[in-house]
């Protein structure tokens, strides 16, 4: 059973390392993609929306699917969609040809997102101890090697399918194969009229405060990734090639924070990591907002990291013991408002920076993270649900694998 439980967790590990490259490679080459398809300026916010709109679709449909089948087969088939998918923007040539491309990416990453972390709950739960945050850590190293491997492409000139390829043929075989070990876990029937039942079904009222969590880390996270750039070079006065910089130190600190955030959850508590990663943010958005120069601005980043980096796997475990036994519907509703904080968090700041200032704009942030704080007390582990003393022994239910052990 040890043994089991070690392969599901290691091919989950690594469903997220490929998850998060192919999507590091998709976003990091958008002025290429703009190139290669003749996409206007105009035209370019449309087909940027569209994909987590789709991938919000992707989510929904998950939940309703979940119920007829296991998590694990739907991870097992949406992987390589997206993978394929990438191959095809890189491939295409014609516009309409972007549109299916960019269309099946999104719906199959709705589902992927929403499968990938109820496993992650589920294992964790059999685990008995926090292990969100590694999964979440191997997504970021898997966006650090992405967004290297897309500079690499970049500053060789190569062909979009052709820094794709390699990528792809590498890591839907090894996908599929890892796939034969996930482990599902039991999430229980799902009350369909939203009631508490005696079935530990989904009442959306408990899970609201975790989703406004999860659209405001997103909010601040698309905040970094769409603006960071801009925001250094354009009003801290920075080279363009140190305007770079920032969104490489961001990923790297969310790397570190969340491969040693689960020993902060295990010793203190969900609760206080979310507080703390909600101060720390709101602390790197002041710096920014007020730095002076560049150099300061960049420590700024590096706290925004440290600080946002819990809270996006948290709030999803935090689902888990909410719904113990509705858990695979909550997360997959949850998941929804990753893709709602990403869609409002790039307008959002720019509208602001432009009728305003951009260090105005960044306050917004800001007060959204901290008013995480009045959240917290969902992250709290519930007496008589997974989490209680924030550990329990390792227990050797691991439920259903999707090879059948």
């Amino acid at each position: 059973m040890t043994d089991v439980l070690r392969r599901g967790r290691a091919s989950l590990a690594f469903s997220f390392f490929a998850q998060g490259a192919a999507f590091a490679l998709l976003v990091t080459r958008i002025p290429a993609i703009q190139d290669r398809y003749g996409v206007s300026d105009g035209l370019l916010p449309a087909f940027l929306a569209a994909v987590p709109i789709l991938a919000g679709v992707g989510s929904v449909t998950t939940e309703q699917l979940v119920k007829r089948i296991p998590p694990s087969l739907l991870l097992r088939w949406s992987q390589p969609v997206v993978l394929l998918a990438l191959l095809g923007v890189g491939a295409g040539e014609t516009m309409v040809e972007l549109g299916i491309a960019l269309a099946a990416f999104g719906l199959a990453v709705g589902a992927l997102d929403a499968s990938m972390n109820m496993l992650g709950v589920s294992l964790q739960r059999t685990y008995g101890r926090s292990i969100m945050l590694s999964f979440h850590a191997v997504y970021s190293l898997g966006g650090i090697v992405g967004a290297s491997l897309a500079w690499m492409g970049a500053h060789w000139h190569l062909a979009l399918w052709v820094s794709y390829l390699p990528v792809v043929a590498v890591l839907l075989p090894a996908a599929l194969v890892g796939s034969r070990w996930y482990v599902d876990g039991d999430s229980g029937p799902v009350d369909e009229g939203g009631g508490a039942g005696a079935g530990g079904g989904l009442v959306f009222k408990l899970l609201l405060p975790l989703c406004l969590v999860m659209t405001f880390a997103y909010i601040g996270d698309s905040t970094v990734s769409n603006w960071s750039a801009k925001y250094l070079q354009d009003v801290l006065g920075s080279s363009e090639q140190m305007a770079t910089v920032p969104y490489n130190v961001y990923m790297v600190t969310t790397l570190l924070g969340r491969a040693i955030g689960d020993f902060g959850v295990r010793r203190f508590g969900a609760a206080a990591v979310v507080r703390l990663g909600a101060l720390v943010a709101a602390v790197g958005f002041a710096v920014v907002a007020g730095a002076p120069g560049a150099w300061v601005g960049m420590l700024g980043f590096t706290l925004l990291g440290l600080g946002l980096c819990v809270l996006v796997p948290q709030t999803f475990a935090a689902a888990g013991r909410l719904f113990p036994g509705a858990s695979d519907a909550a997360i997959a509703r949850l998941n929804i408002f990753n893709y709602v904080g990403f869609l409002i968090g790039s307008p959002l700041v720019g509208a602001i920076g432009d009728a305003w200032s951009y260090r105005g704009a960044m306050l917004v942030p800001l007060v959204l993270v901290l008013v995480t704080l009045v959240y917290a007390k969902s992250f709290a582990a519930q007496p008589d649900r997974y989490g209680g003393g924030h550990e329990r022994p390792r227990t050797a239910d691991v439920g259903r694998g999707s090879n059948g052990l």
